[in-house]
């Protein structure tokens, strides 16, 4: 009787155990199930795809509406042919128009909204799990995510019998520069893609810290700077040989991309194998938060040169000098300055105030006011809002974090699970499948990939200490996920007299790239690492 509890405590284990390698078959069916309306016909021309709700009622509709509603109806169609009403004409048309979006069931601006939401998180979610479960980035799921929304016309439209369905275009951007609908689900989503994006790179940040930056040693030094300058020349190359017809400075945005590095997929592996406080781990973080800042300054650099020819300026070396200033000089001026005159005010004066949310609040402030800052002198926002977590020590925010009993990373939790699964979501959408039948873009793919790994492999050059796994520390400088795509996102906004500098197949061409050094990324440097701990070690004679 007793030695059948251990039985049945293994029997419960294994049970634990086959749940945590598969997804419960509930959770799948109760997926379709929550996502399959807001999938439907539903969502018509009128109301999602076009995004363009009518003014006027179809008779049809006019006759289902309560005589009250269809009295406003009426009045409405007289005002605007210019008839006027009194004080009472007037309240009673605002009545009639409330009902009337009551009536109309679809009418809120914000409902597809609504079911745009639901669809990216619930699917994010389920497919970045299924992701992680084979070792791969959430981070890619949610970008295979939004490739099959974007593409879903595409899609159907391959599958004998069933007739091309597009009720998904709704959740597509507007282009860039183009007036449109100003309640469009496509760029409501957009705007908070933006500000998810904004986010993330002020998590890098606070991930980030000036004094452990100042202290990585000349390796990691060497290693980051090499990391930079070998990607950027390769990624130029790339586009001489396989982009010859566009301008040079697509070449050169393409070696700008190469740069970057993911400091959080590298952390996440290393954490994983429990080598976060070996050597080459520590070399590995220190030269890539020092990539990241690089690699910003770069962005900054050649964005600036292309917004210079696009407004007919002539490059120059003195108009370089003057972009790298720029963007140097607010780095700077953020990192030194800001502490002091921004940071530490603002967390002392909120520290004298009443009420909740305050840490969060005075956090997004200072995050925000400096994205507005950068994009003031014409630098990217995502340079403002790194800038803003690196100056953010918890020195600043330790008061307010103790009367709030949360930790700034904790309480930023709720805002970053919305917004940045969004944000890749909506990179995947732009992602179009057509754009891959064209063979040039496989070659242009295949191409800047091999740079990035190459270009990752020369930086381990800059290893100056013996003994170490130079090997291990180019594997850990080659993924470029969420960093790669924040790149690309920039891109997509730039032009020269109207041409734009990312094509859909130069864009495409680039998100094959990150997910490929990101999915080789992880199995690579394990098999780096544990390929070193299993060598035997030399014998030291006494």
């Amino acid at each position: 009787m007793f030695r059948s509890r251990p039985k049945k405590r293994r029997s419960l284990a294994e049970l634990a155990s086959r749940r945590e390698k598969s997804i419960p078959k509930w959770v799948l069916i109760t997926a379709l199930v929550l996502v399959a309306p807001f999938c439907s016909d539903l969502f018509g021309p009128a109301t999602v795809s076009g995004q363009e709700t009518s003014q006027e009622a179809t008779p049809n509709e006019e006759a289902a509406l309560p005589g009250e509603a269809t009295e406003a109806k009426a009045k409405e169609k007289k005002h605007d042919e210019g008839h006027d009403g009194d004080h009472s004409e007037e309240h009673g048309d605002e009545h009639g128009e409330h009902e009337e979006g009551h009536a109309g069931g679809h009418e809120n601006v914000a409902a597809p909204l609504f079911a745009a939401i639901v669809m990216i998180l619930l699917l994010a979610k389920i497919i970045g799990d299924l992701f992680e479960r084979v070792g791969m980035p959430a981070v890619l799921g949610e970008l295979s995510v939004g490739i099959l929304l974007g593409n879903m016309l595409l899609i159907t439209g391959m599958i004998p019998g069933i007739e091309p369905w597009d009720g998904l275009a709704f959740l597509k951007a507007p282009a860039e520069g183009s007036v449109g609908n100003v309640y469009s689900t496509g760029a409501a989503l957009k705007m908070l893609a933006e500000i998810g994006v904004v986010l993330l790179l002020f998590e890098v940040g606070l991930e980030s810290n000036v004094g452990d930056m100042m202290k990585v040693g000349v390796s990691s030094l060497l290693v980051a700077i090499l990391g930079v300058v070998a990607p950027l020349l390769l990624g130029i190359g790339c586009g001489w040989m396989f982009l010859s017809d566009h301008h040079w400075a697509v070449w050169l945005f393409l070696g700008a991309t190469l740069c970057a590095t993911s400091v959080g997929i590298t952390a996440r592996v290393l954490k994983d194998l429990g080598r976060s406080k070996q050597r080459e781990s520590q070399l590995i973080l220190g030269a890539a938060v020092i990539d990241d800042v690089l690699g910003l300054i770069i962005l900054t650099i050649v964005t600036g040169i292309i917004t210079s020819l696009d407004q007919g300026e002539a490059f120059s070396m003195a108009k370089l000098s003057i972009i790298v200033l720029k963007a140097v000089g607010f780095l700077v001026a953020a990192v030194v300055l800001g502490g002091r005159i921004f940071v530490k005010p603002l967390f002392k004066m909120a520290s004298f105030l009443r009420g909740q949310g305050l840490l969060v609040s005075t956090s997004l402030v200072i995050c925000f006011g400096l994205a507005y800052l950068a994009n003031l002198v014409g630098l990217a926002p995502i340079v403002g809002a790194f800038a803003a977590g690196l100056i953010l020590e918890h020195a600043h925010y330790q008061e307010l974090g103790k009367k709030e009993h949360v930790e700034l990373e904790e309480a930023l939790g709720p805002l970053t699970t919305l917004l940045v699964p969004i944000f890749f979501v909506q990179m995947g959408i732009m992602v179009s499948l057509q754009s891959f039948a064209n063979p040039s873009v496989w070659l242009l793919a295949g191409a800047i990939t091999v740079a990035a790994v190459i270009g990752k492999q020369v930086c381990s050059l800059g290893v100056m200490e013996k003994n170490l796994n130079k090997l291990a520390v180019g594997l850990g400088m080659i993924p470029r996920g969420e960093v790669g795509l924040i790149f690309a996102n920039v891109g997509l906004a730039l032009k020269i007299k109207g041409d734009r500098i990312v094509s859909d197949d130069t864009y495409s061409a680039i998100i094959v790239m990150v997910i490929l050094t990101t999915m080789v990324t992880p199995p690579l440097l394990k098999w780096s690492l544990n390929k070193e701990s299993s060598s035997p070690e030399p014998v030291v004679e006494s």
